[in-house]
């Protein structure tokens, strides 16, 4: 059987006659297009592969994106604390007979809110930390049943939205 392209090595010629006698022996044409099979089955595996790659790879990315808005949410939080205990510490504000309306934390003074429940007094207030897109929201949350009983409950919030759906909240408790 003659092949219709000029050859251009003996290894090219070796190869033909291999060809022609592995066609001869099962009785076999030679067929054109196996190389057009294999290289779309090769490109379509291909694909597939990198589809995946691709697939991981962002998912990846949704993943750290969470974990760096979660860390901003513990932030705020443990600033609500911080805020809490030096107003505290250092203007007695949830004493039970502080004149105390106002906080500052963050940027601008917060509203000091006081309710009795119980034996309990139980002092909220909610600030901004940061400025414009990247601003946490914390709600703080004081409650003193006695002088030697605090304790401070502070959530943080990664955004202020509240219609954000990727808006977490992480808390922070002390007692002391």
């Amino acid at each position: 059987m003659k092949s219709p392209r000029a050859f251009t090595s003996t290894s090219d010629r070796a190869y033909e006659s291999l060809l022609s006698y592995v066609w001869r022996a099962v009785g076999a044409k030679p067929q054109r297009g196996f190389t057009l099979l294999m290289s779309v089955l090769i490109s379509s595996v291909l694909l597939a592969l990198g589809f995946e790659i691709y697939n991981l790879a962002s998912k990846e990315v949704i993943l750290s994106s969470a974990g760096r808005e979660s860390q901003f949410a513990f932030f705020a939080a443990d600033t609500g604390v911080e805020c809490a205990l030096w107003a505290d510490t250092t203007l007695d504000a949830f004493a039970t007979s502080s004149p105390l309306t106002e906080i500052t934390c963050g940027t601008a003074p917060s509203l000091l809110t006081r309710v009795q429940n119980g034996t309990d007094y139980v002092s909220t207030f909610t600030f901004t930390s940061g400025a414009g897109n990247s601003a946490q929201c914390v709600d703080v949350r004081v409650t003193r049943g006695d002088p030697k009983r605090t304790v401070i409950e502070s959530f943080g919030h990664n955004t202020c939205n509240i219609a954000d759906p990727r808006r977490l909240e992480r808390a922070i408790r002390v007692t002391y």
